[in-house]
């Protein structure tokens, strides 16, 4: 289409193509799989459940569960989940399931030890109450040490980054206005024909940032395009692979589904500033996102999909391939998505304390200082903790009273030799919860609080943290 617009015209385009197929395989953690196992003799009204060690919730009646994808094994947690249980019944493979209960007269059993696979259930479909977003943000991290997130592992000091999605190939990205998807709308899911039963949670059309619930049987799906996934430090997820036709019933539709990459603009998130609404970096397009480099702050940084712009386009040609064949039937959505909706944070009554609350004066100093004139600031100033920056007044290093008193035992002279040059620190705008279990992490006494810059705006100590946060649960 893209090709045939651009060559063309979209008058030409819209006469000539009737369907655009579309593709994406991803991390989609808000997924699951809703299974019925049958009655046990004698019957059992499950409480707990267990399979393969993985936690399951019991959302309903005796013998129906909920396989979530994020669920972590209790035994192998980080590296196995629900999303890998949910591949390996797809795969046919046997699973343990462990139950208890606590007995009632009509469901006498309390506890329960089987095998199970996928013939076994009655019903196994997979739920996902949030798939398929519109676009995702490009994640990196300025802080000074490596964190691990949904977005994956993300280096210091903008070291890399990150981003979700297939920009073009996107499902909603070529209908942003959900012309043709909506409840009942037929799709390609993991393998087999599944549809859309609602807008997801969290969509947020208004902002360009629509989701969608999706159910399908996963007795039909195929382990290829459902993938238990780990992420290192983080959790685990399930990649899912969906697929949506979009019929292209006016002229409007031709135009929006010749979307290129370069038109579709994400906003460059930095990770390390642990807040809600977490600081923005600048904007860049999906074409510089799949080149493999972007530029943040002036640097050169490599960036790297979490997504499989190959599967995805493998579940477009797919979904092209099963509609030529007459295997695939489109569908008129019985309701339309909505389009004037907007995603909400959560309601708090509790103030939340931020490092900007308790953030304290920094007495600072420069590399090329002598030894005894820290050591008189430090004495002066009734101080642990003096912060080295440059002329800028930027961030390079730290030195302690101990870094002093040791240095002076030793005879050294040079503050150069002393400073500890990877340096733990603080942003203003994060909660002091997280910057207390960094200083915890780390075994540290005290936080730096930079810009994103680097630039010292103060310093908060592990004595300032016990004092606020004991005033906090004492109230």
């Amino acid at each position: 289409m893209k090709k045939l617009v651009e060559s063309s015209g979209v008058e030409v385009a819209f006469k000539e193509v009737d369907v655009v197929t579309t593709g994406t395989f991803g991390a989609m953690c808000s997924s699951g799989a809703i299974i019925n196992l049958g009655h046990s003799d004698p019957p059992m009204k499950i409480q707990n459940a267990w399979i393969n060690d993985v936690p399951i919730c019991h959302p309903g009646a005796a013998v129906d569960l909920y396989i979530g994808a994020t669920a972590m094994s209790e035994t192998r947690p980080f590296e196995y989940g629900g999303g890998h249980v949910i591949e390996d019944l797809i795969s046919g493979k046997e699973v343990e399931l462990r139950a208890t209960a606590y007995g009632t007269d009509c469901y006498p059993r309390t506890q329960l030890r089987t095998t199970i696979t996928k013939d076994d259930l009655n019903q196994f479909y997979l739920i996902n109450f949030r798939n398929c977003y519109q676009r995702y943000v490009c994640a990196t991290n300025s802080r000074d040490e490596t964190i691990y997130t949904y977005m994956g592992k993300l280096l210091p000091r903008f070291g890399n980054a990150t981003f979700a999605g297939t920009g073009e190939l996107n499902p909603l990205m070529n209908d942003p206005d959900y012309e043709t998807i909506g409840v009942g709308t037929r799709i390609f899911l993991g393998g087999t024909q599944g549809y859309v039963i609602g807008e997801g949670t969290q969509h947020d059309p208004k902002n360009g940032y629509g989701t969608i619930m999706v159910r399908g049987d996963c007795k039909k799906m195929n382990p290829k395009f459902i993938r238990g996934a780990a992420f290192t430090k983080y959790g685990t997820t399930m990649y899912v692979g969906i697929g949506i036709p979009i019929p292209i019933l006016n002229i409007g539709l031709a135009r929006k589904t010749a979307i290129r990459d370069e038109e579709i603009k994400v906003p460059i998130v930095d990770y390390g500033v642990p807040v809600r609404d977490r600081p923005k970096l600048g904007f860049v397009s999906y074409k510089e996102l799949k080149s493999g480099t972007i530029t943040i702050n002036g640097k050169k940084v490599k960036v790297s999909p979490l997504s499989s712009i190959k599967t995805a386009i493998e579940i477009a040609e797919t979904l092209k391939k099963w509609i030529e064949e007459g295997l695939f039937y489109l569908t008129s959505p019985v309701e339309r998505l909505p389009i004037d909706t907007e995603f909400k944070p959560m309601r708090q009554k509790e103030k939340t304390l931020l490092v900007r609350d308790i953030v304290q004066k920094v007495i600072t100093c420069r590399e090329d200082e002598e030894i005894r004139d820290v050591a008189r600031k430090i004495i002066d100033y009734a101080v642990n903790h003096v912060v080295v920056v440059n002329e800028r007044g930027e961030l390079t290093g730290i030195v302690t009273s101990w870094d002093i008193t040791r240095a002076v035992a030793e005879g050294k002279d040079k503050l150069s030799d002393i400073i500890t040059r990877k340096v733990i620190t603080a942003r203003m705008e994060e909660p002091i919860e997280a910057a207390a279990r960094r200083m915890a992490q780390y075994q540290i006494s005290a936080l730096p609080v930079i810009d994103h810059r680097r630039k010292v705006l103060g310093i908060i100590t592990s004595e300032d943290v016990t004092k606020i946060l004991g005033r906090q649960i004492n109230g």
